[in-house]
């Protein structure tokens, strides 16, 4: 009998042990193979996401330093209200994935979704983490409780907590207020990739960094401009990715971008330049320093450039270059609502920025108590203060990635949009304002080659109050599918959006710049220029293959387009003050009366249309500042006769419902998983993202676009007039 009863107890074991084996490898092959990730952020100390963009779906990881439940969330501008999250918790070696939303009108309590559309496929935790991986559509559908995830710049939230929910498949989460630690804007579908470069060996690196730059005091705002000479290119190399170098954590809360020019010519000037440390840039007298070659604006990692294309550096084309860097003292506070005012400052110090003498990446750390949460908000503002007092000068820069080994294409970058002027008017309290800058047919015909070319990146750049950003293509009297749209702009995070799929632009192809902004909180006018009180509406765009005839290609409303868009027919001729001569109604009044009474509100949409539908001035900029010649002196917009339309992809789509009798989660057994970007097994040299805000300054100096060489006097006095009714208004 015992023997039997030793057999049978035998059995019973082995069957328990392959089931378990059983059990594991179905679970395992559920999750399927390990991804190769696209994109890595750690949006603290604690917090790292991952994740890959497939056609019609994405596939998340996150890896947090606690025992309790994890999410990521996305909402329309960072906060919890209306937000859509997928929350996940390991309990009793059971992994939970729920989908969940925030009304706008609660008290922040996240709520389950009837339809669950996130898919459950790893989870696991060991002594101090968490790690959940889960997918879904893109676009769910579920148009009551989800958020799209699109093009748009997306407000990521992100929350961890030390608590495990209560059992059950509704119980409400652990106070969830506290478990959200902030939110960050991101390109989730079209981020450049900083993963490491192909060909490693072959990649130089070459730092341009500035020399002691006294940062600016109060609220000034600095250009500072210094000449590099790179005479070492005897032959031909491409540049595959920039990124900055930053000189402090401290300095780099003044930072509002750095921008490389390629400059023509070998003036002696330049030589002379190149030896010194740098000035202001309005001091520079005008030199041919105009084709953008790199362009970092806060908030961007940098860029790394496809691998079909590389931006050309040979010494026998350009030897000199120059470094455009803007300061702005860093006040976070202005135009911005409470909750940016507290975000911005958390991203400030989780940035990560090491100076110049910590050289070595390091991982997250992971040294604290992983059971308790790191409050933040203990980090006051005093010390932030006293940090900005020891230092005051700064030495950031651009570092280059380039090699030998070229590429197919030569890559070059355009500028579109409106040039930065007092003719680009705002008025105040709108909540929709349209601004396009135009390149004609005209000016693409004469410079790009016959096949045209192919725009692989694009950057939008507004101020505060910018919202939406559209390029537009038009040929013939179509419009084609915008080259690149944003209906959700964060003027605080500017960075180059990889397309998928490059945008061809034929000669003779108009491209348009749109901007919507919002002024309802602004008491005056705002006119185009590049201080912070000021706009600008331009996108900067890389392409392939490189020509060598346009720069810039930006527009202007023409003088009769400004008059008339403020009931203005006629001035007077000679008068300072600026008098109105025509129509009757409105003759010897004065343009300042004019623009401080005018009824913003009942004439706003004859002001809209008049701008929109008027003339203006085309202006198509070579690399030596001049003007492409045969180029007409006015223009109007094309005439579209077919528009373009975007397309409802969710008609007769259903989605995941979910009974009420069954349980409004996913469960399944948790599992282990190891690979290269496990933040808990291997120590990843992971960048942290940076973040922040950008704010131009008053200088003569152009940034981008550049204005016409020779002003006539009625347009300086109306400049004039317009600086002083915007002074007395911000008074």
């Amino acid at each position: 009998m015992a023997t039997i009863a030793n057999v049978v107890r035998w059995w019973v074991m082995m069957a328990i042990v392959l089931l378990t084996v059983v059990g594991g490898l179905c679970a395992s092959s559920s999750a399927g193979p390990a991804p190769q990730w696209e994109h890595l952020v750690d949006f603290d100390p604690n917090y790292r996401l991952l994740w890959t963009v497939g056609n019609q779906e994405v596939t998340f990881e996150i890896q947090a330093r606690t025992l309790g439940y994890v999410g990521v969330g996305f909402s329309r501008d960072g906060t919890l209200a209306g937000a859509d999250l997928a929350v996940g918790w390991i309990d009793q070696g059971h992994v939970y994935l729920q989908d969940r939303h925030i009304r706008a009108d609660s008290d922040g309590e996240p709520i389950v979704d009837s339809s669950q559309d996130y898919t459950l496929l790893l989870g696991y935790e060991n002594m101090t983490h968490t790690v959940i991986r889960f997918k879904r559509n893109l676009d769910t559908c579920d148009m009551k409780d989800d958020f799209p995830i699109t093009n748009d710049t997306m407000r990521v939230l992100f929350l961890y907590s030390k608590e495990k929910p209560r059992s059950g498949p509704n119980s409400a989460l652990p106070l969830p207020l506290v478990a959200f630690k902030g939110s960050r804007s991101i390109f989730l579908t079209q981020r450049s990739s900083q993963d490491e470069l192909s060909n490693a060996p072959a990649i130089s690196i070459l730092e341009l960094r500035n020399e002691d730059v006294e940062l600016p005091e109060s609220d000034e705002s600095l250009y500072w401009c210094k000449i590099f000479k790179l005479d070492d290119f005897t032959q031909k190399h491409h540049l595959v990715r920039y990124e900055p170098v930053f000189d402090s954590s401290t300095s780099v809360r003044y930072l509002n971008h750095l921008i490389l020019y390629e400059c023509q010519g070998l003036s002696k000037e330049l030589e002379l330049l190149s030896r010194e440390r740098g000035q202001p840039c309005f001091r520079l007298q005008p030199m041919h320093c105009n084709t953008v070659v790199a362009n970092w604006a806060r908030g961007s990692d940098g860029f790394t450039f496809p691998p079909e294309a590389g931006y050309p550096l040979e010494s026998h084309q350009a030897t000199y270059y120059m470094l455009e860097t803007h300061y702005n003292y860093p006040d976070y506070t202005y135009d911005f609502s409470l909750f940016y005012r507290k975000n911005l400052n958390e991203q400030q110090r989780n940035i990560g920025v090491r100076s110049r003498e910590d050289a070595v990446e390091s991982p997250p750390p992971l040294e604290s108590d992983p059971r308790s949460n790191t409050d933040e908000d203990s980090l006051g503002e005093d010390d932030d203060v006293a940090a900005m007092e020891q230092q005051m000068v700064d030495n950031s820069g651009l570092k280059l990635y380039y090699t030998h080994r070229l590429r197919q294409h030569d890559a070059g970058v355009l500028s579109v949009g409106l040039d930065p002027n007092w003719r680009h008017i705002i008025p105040p309290r709108q909540e929709k304002v349209v601004s396009q800058g135009h390149c004609i047919g005209s000016c693409t015909a004469r410079a790009f080659p016959r096949e045209g070319i192919n725009i692989f990146a694009a950057m939008s750049r507004t101020h505060l109050i910018g919202r939406q950003v559209k390029l537009r293509q038009v040929r013939g009297n179509t419009e084609l599918q915008p080259i690149m749209r944003d209906t959700n702009i964060d003027p605080s995070y500017q960075d180059y959006r990889r397309l998928a799929v490059p945008a061809r632009v034929l000669p003779g192809d108009s491209l348009v710049a749109e901007c919507i902004y919002d002024s309802s909180s602004r008491k005056s006018i705002t006119l185009g220029g590049m201080t912070t009180r000021e706009e600008i509406c331009l996108i900067l765009t890389l392409y392939y293959p490189r020509q060598r005839e346009l720069t810039s290609c930006h527009s202007l409303p023409s003088l009769p387009t400004v008059l008339h868009s403020l009931g203005i027919e006629e001035l007077a001729s000679g008068t300072n003050p600026v008098v109105i001569a025509s129509p009757a109604e409105l003759a010897g009044m004065t343009l300042e009366r004019r623009l401080t009474s005018y009824d913003w509100e009942n004439q706003f949409e004859s002001f809209q249309d008049a701008t929109r539908q008027g003339s203006f001035k085309p202006l198509c900029w070579t690399p030596t500042n001049t003007m492409l010649p045969g180029i007409e002196a006015e223009a109007f917009g094309s005439n579209i006769t077919r528009s373009w339309k975007p397309v409802d992809k969710c008609r007769s789509v259903h989605t995941n419902l979910v009974t009420e009798t069954g349980p409004n989660m996913i469960d399944m057994p948790a599992m282990d998983d190891h690979e290269s970007t496990n933040m808990i097994d291997i120590d990843l040299k992971a960048k942290m993202s940076r973040s922040g805000q950008q704010t131009p300054p008053t200088t003569n100096h152009r940034q981008v676009g550049r204005s016409s060489g020779s002003v006539p006097v009625l347009d300086s006095i109306l400049a004039l007039t317009m600086a002083t009714i915007l002074g007395r208004s911000l008074q």
